[in-house]
């Protein structure tokens, strides 16, 4: 693929097998420790920003400027990145999470973002990436104007997904290590990460199911998201290989919203660490991980089956839902 690209991501990350919950549930279940990726606590975000921050780095950009939630591990791993190849970073964070506990806004990724040296704006709208992105962009020129060359990385749908290309190449580096699996679960939320590892795996020839476990929208609004953001990575690779019968969302794990932790994450959060050891965060992979249990009973996945779930990291967020943690799991009495 002829895009730029920065090396962000300098090792494959390991393929596990978690034998303990393979046989409690039936199936033979892998993990892709994507939580390894990249700088500053790793995770999905790396093998993204590799193109962003390849075309930043095309552009000879001073500055990354970069939307997201309060608690966005996005905005953490871009500040991180940015400030391993000498660029700054200003930072938006949008209010998207109706949670007002002062860990919430200070701790995990925000805290993080800061002593990675980024400026910090924020968004007063959680629900508005059109008017978040020209908010970035008015900031954008205020650079130029002061003499810096800037790059957005853009949120909304109509702009070239870039961070795409970081999955179809996490594609060609899963079927590398295993191309046995019959289930890939991941999640989906911008859609980069779904859209990039399906059509990677569809491209290579591979019919794995991949299903996209819901973080911030209902099954319906994801479904239609995903087909926009399929069509947009198919005309800028120039290559159309996913179907809509491809694209398989589930959203049992959602509510109570995005960033919010709910039963059914909660659930998959004790699953994975008291059965296995790996801690998952409660905004992504504890939504994303709850969809293979719940497939299973439901049995959309069956017994058997080789099934991959991708931990896309997200762990510095946990230091800022303290509260939420401790009324999911609170203390045995004494």
């Amino acid at each position: 693929m002829d895009f730029p690209r920065a090396s962000l991501v300098s090792a494959v990350t390991p393929i596990e097998h978690l034998p303990r919950l393979s046989d409690e549930l039936g199936i033979s279940l892998h993990i892709k420790r994507d939580d390894l990726a990249g700088t500053t606590m790793g995770g999905n975000k790396s093998r993204q920003l590799e193109y962003y921050l390849g075309a930043a780095q095309q552009a000879r950009a001073q500055t990354v400027l970069i939307t997201g939630a309060v608690q966005s591990n996005f905005v953490r791993t871009a500040a991180a990145s940015a400030a391993k190849l000498g660029m700054k970073t200003i930072v938006q964070l949008e209010d998207r999470v109706p949670l007002t506990d002062a860990l919430y806004g200070a701790n995990g990724n925000v805290l993080l973002s800061r002593l990675l040296g980024a400026e910090v704006m924020r968004y007063p709208v959680g629900e508005d990436e059109a008017g978040a992105d020209a908010a970035l962009r008015a900031r954008a020129a205020e650079e130029e104007e002061a003499g810096r060359t800037p790059y957005v990385i853009p949120l909304a749908l109509g702009n070239a997904p870039l961070g795409a290309l970081g999955y179809m190449r996490a594609a060609e580096e899963i079927l590398s290590q295993d191309d046995g699996f019959d289930v890939v679960v991941v999640a989906s939320g911008s859609g980069l990460t779904h859209a990039g590892l399906l059509h990677g795996l569809r491209r290579a020839g591979h019919r794995a199911r991949v299903i996209g476990s819901c973080v911030r929208r209902d099954a319906k609004q994801q479904h239609e998201r995903m087909r926009q953001v399929r069509d947009a990575l198919a005309k800028m690779t120039g290559t159309a290989t996913v179907q809509n019968e491809d694209i398989i969302i589930w959203d049992g794990a959602l509510a109570p919203g995005y960033g919010q932790l709910g039963p059914a994450a909660a659930q998959a959060m004790a699953m994975m660490a008291q059965t296995e050891g790996i801690i998952l965060d409660p905004v992504y992979t504890a939504k994303v991980f709850a969809a293979v249990p719940a497939l299973v009973a439901r049995g959309d996945i069956k017994a058997g089956e080789r099934v991959l779930f991708v931990h896309t990291g997200g762990l510095a967020s946990l230091f800022a839902y303290q509260s939420a943690l401790e009324n999911a799991f609170p203390h045995p009495e004494t």
